[in-house]
């Protein structure tokens, strides 16, 4: 038989995030299994390897307009394929599978501590999130508290809904890192060798939650101890915050990285008070690492997380359960936690990601635009 032509719409991931890092990863395991893959995407994307890539051509518009112009762009060119099956990462209008990454828009807006008016573009994403989950045969959340999120706000029926949880790199990510990088990346960013180093990854700082995450260390009774920020975001304000809590100097801002191992292997642990996250491959990749994860109980990711032994669960604006999660793994033995940290990540390989969507694609026969 033939290859299965499966077609992905997504947007670039060129950048090397958490989630770029992850769609990465698990097409180029699709590429690995055998499947013949194309990539529906912006003109941006960097090409792959054993991926045929079909560029889309959106001309520049406000923000509003591009997330319509891209669903419509979609469409059109899904019609005129012959693909056997169409999976979409973006909320556009004719698919057999979405995954839903980013969870649910309705659900995020919720989240926020101050409510936004509803835009123009907001509205836009929510009539096209509403579509979405009506129509679209089959919808795979990324993690447990995704499908329930997705059941209760648009009531998917159970039996279009799947989880597939998102795959690591276990090489890339390793505990053996520490032996190779601790030592020139402490030197490079001027952290104290001995230093106990809190490391948060993540861009958008404040669905992140990084005020939490400063103001928890603020309170960490370990004066020597540093806390290292890598991700993309306007920090004007919480390096402001950083100074006013008397922590501004034991602070390193470091922006966005191509480079995340090798901080990891810098770091002791890892902080994550996110006030919205569906999952975070920041928790696997922590975990893979070798290092505990201070979860937010709104991450899919604080599913990964094994309470007191590979991390803390704790609420996006409780600092002081921050505080006491640093208080706590600042006394464990560092050689019980690596192990027990990666043998939690192991499990989440880009093959078993494959073999969740394989599961999924096994139903589907020929793709069908979900309108006239």
């Amino acid at each position: 038989m033939p290859p299965i032509k499966l077609l992905i719409i997504a947007r670039p991931f060129v950048f090397h995030g958490g989630v770029e890092r992850a769609t990465a990863g698990l097409v180029g395991a699709l590429v690995d299994h055998g499947y013949d893959v194309h990539l529906l995407s912006p003109r941006g994307q960097a090409p792959m390897r054993g991926v045929t890539l079909h560029p889309l051509s959106l001309p520049p518009l406000p923000s509003a307009a591009r997330v319509l112009a891209l669903a419509v762009s979609a469409r059109r060119a899904v019609a005129g394929g012959g693909w056997d099956v169409v999976q979409s990462h973006e909320r556009t209008l004719c698919q057999h599978v979405y995954r839903a990454g980013e969870g649910c828009h309705r659900a995020y807006l919720a989240s926020e501590a101050r409510p936004r008016a509803r835009g123009l573009y907001h509205r836009i994403v929510l009539a096209l999130e509403r579509r979405v989950f009506a129509r679209t045969p089959r919808i795979v959340a990324i993690a447990e508290a995704g499908r329930r999120e997705i059941a209760a706000l648009y009531g998917v029926a159970a039996s279009r809904l799947s989880v597939v949880y998102n795959g690591v790199d276990l090489e890339r990510f390793h505990p053996n890192n520490r032996a190779r990088y601790r030592g020139p990346v402490r030197s490079a960013a001027a952290i104290p060798a001995g230093a106990f180093t809190v490391l948060f990854v993540g861009s958008g700082f404040a669905r992140k939650g990084l005020a939490t995450a400063i103001e928890g260390f603020a309170a960490f009774s370990d004066r020597g101890s540093r806390l290292v920020v890598l991700g993309k975001g306007d920090a004007r304000d919480y390096q402001v915050l950083a100074s006013r809590l008397g922590v501004g100097e034991r602070v390193v801002w470091l922006g966005a990285r191509d480079d995340p191992e090798r901080w990891y292997a810098a770091a002791d642990i890892v902080v994550l008070p996110s006030r919205y996250e569906p999952f975070g491959n920041v928790h696997l990749e922590a975990l893979a690492a070798g290092l505990p994860v201070v979860a937010s109980a709104r991450a899919g990711g604080a599913e990964v997380i094994i309470d007191g032994i590979t991390g803390s669960v704790v609420s996006p604006t409780d600092a002081r359960a921050l505080t006491s999660a640093l208080e706590r793994f600042r006394e464990r033995p560092v050689g019980d936690v690596t192990e027990a940290a990666r043998r939690s990540a192991e499990p989440y390989t880009y093959a078993n990601q494959v073999a969740g969507f394989s599961q999924i694609y096994g139903g589907v026969t020929r793709a069908r635009c979900d309108f006239p």
